[in-house]
């Protein structure tokens, strides 16, 4: 295809974020550039002062809630003073200061439509960025369902589904999990979470889990890593303080992320709500770690049969999958192995080409107004 004036917008990006919706945003940025496209990016000026020419980073209050107003006034006062082939949002934070700028030729990526469908005026936004899209692309095609289901009104042949994807460093670093197992001072085997706390992940669930799993496996260790948002931050405090047999390793630099999947023996994700693709457990996957995971539908979806699937909210079922697997060796191998030729579907190559089709049909349609 030609190569296009393309402009992407997310509030935030690797390394001020390492959420999923964040990694997929700042992977189909490295792709589209490698491809030789004229690509910009918007995002916020965080923590990180990142040296890429192509992104541009926006003033803002680090804080809740008012880091909205600069960002959005300095994307607007962008994309007016530009002009694009494609301009294409990340979640609502990242489609409406489009629609604001007054440009009507965009796309929007929705990852999950979570507490957005539940509070009555995010339904509102949500609705109305999705309806205003040109297109949309969403994780999952569960994700697709629930935005169709939700807005019957909705085009859904203008939605099109993308499953994220993951990077090459993701891969076994066993020399390197050994020494970061000695650096911890951890013996025996160990499951490990890793991902935003929040109440909906089920880490709570996890941690119940862990303790019924410990009265039969004495020595198993549990690692949590990832820091605590504003709902969960004093309940963060308190665990630490009272479970001081847990690992609570805090924020992992990203270049650590897969030496810690590599240590674990199982890789846990427990989430009962909200998940639009769900890539930590891919990642741990690409690291030979076997995964014990919530039966959301999303999950069963993008995982098939490469991963455990426990009920959530449910500790003694999971307390009972991972007992099983960590005492069964062979079962946890063949997991593993069946497992690590299911990823090679999720790389960035593949996402990307499925995403320059969609922006064909984009164009396609542009000409034809």
């Amino acid at each position: 295809m030609r190569k296009l004036n393309i402009c992407l917008i997310s509030f935030k990006i690797p390394p001020d974020s390492m959420d999923g919706t964040a990694k997929f945003f700042r992977g189909i940025y490295e792709y589209l550039k490698k491809q030789g496209h004229n690509i910009t990016l918007l995002t916020g000026k965080w923590n990180y002062e990142l040296q890429d020419p192509n992104i541009k980073q926006i003033d803002i209050i680090p804080r809740r809630f008012f880091w909205i107003f600069p960002f959005y006034i300095g994307v607007i006062k962008f994309l007016r003073s530009h002009t694009f082939d494609i301009i294409h949002g990340n979640n609502p934070k990242g489609a409406l200061p489009i629609i604001l700028a007054n440009k009507t030729q965009f796309g929007s990526t929705i990852h999950d439509l979570g507490f957005f469908t539940r509070i009555p005026f995010e339904k509102i936004l949500i609705r109305f960025i999705a309806k205003t899209s040109r297109f949309i692309t969403t994780c999952s095609t569960q994700i697709k369902k629930d935005l169709v289901k939700e807005f019957p009104d909705l085009n859904p042949n203008k939605i099109f589904n993308l499953y994220s994807a993951i990077e090459e460093k993701f891969r076994p670093f066993p020399e390197k999990a050994r020494n970061l197992k000695d650096k911890l001072d951890l013996e025996g085997p160990t499951i490990l979470y890793i991902g935003r706390v929040s109440y909906y992940k089920g880490v709570d669930d996890i941690i119940k889990a862990y303790y019924l799993a410990k009265k039969k496996i004495p020595e198993l260790n549990l690692i949590i890593g990832g820091l605590p948002d504003f709902r969960t931050q004093s309940e963060y405090e308190s665990w630490k303080q009272k479970y001081t047999d847990i690992s609570f390793v805090g924020y992992i630099p990203d270049d650590q992320i897969p030496i810690y999947y590599s240590l674990g023996e199982i890789f846990i994700t427990y989430s009962y709500a909200f998940e639009g693709f769900g890539l930590t457990p891919i990642e741990a996957i690409a690291c030979g770690t076997p995964v014990i995971c919530s039966s959301i539908p999303v999950f069963k979806e993008v995982l098939q049969d490469n991963a455990i699937f426990v009920e959530p909210r449910n500790p003694k079922l999971l307390a009972d999958a991972i007992v099983d697997l960590i005492t069964n060796d062979e079962k946890r191998q063949n997991l593993i192995g069946k497992a690590q030729r299911f990823i090679r579907r999720y790389t960035w190559q593949t996402v990307g080409e499925k995403l320059e089709k969609v922006y064909q049909r984009f164009l396609k349609m542009k000409e034809s107004d």
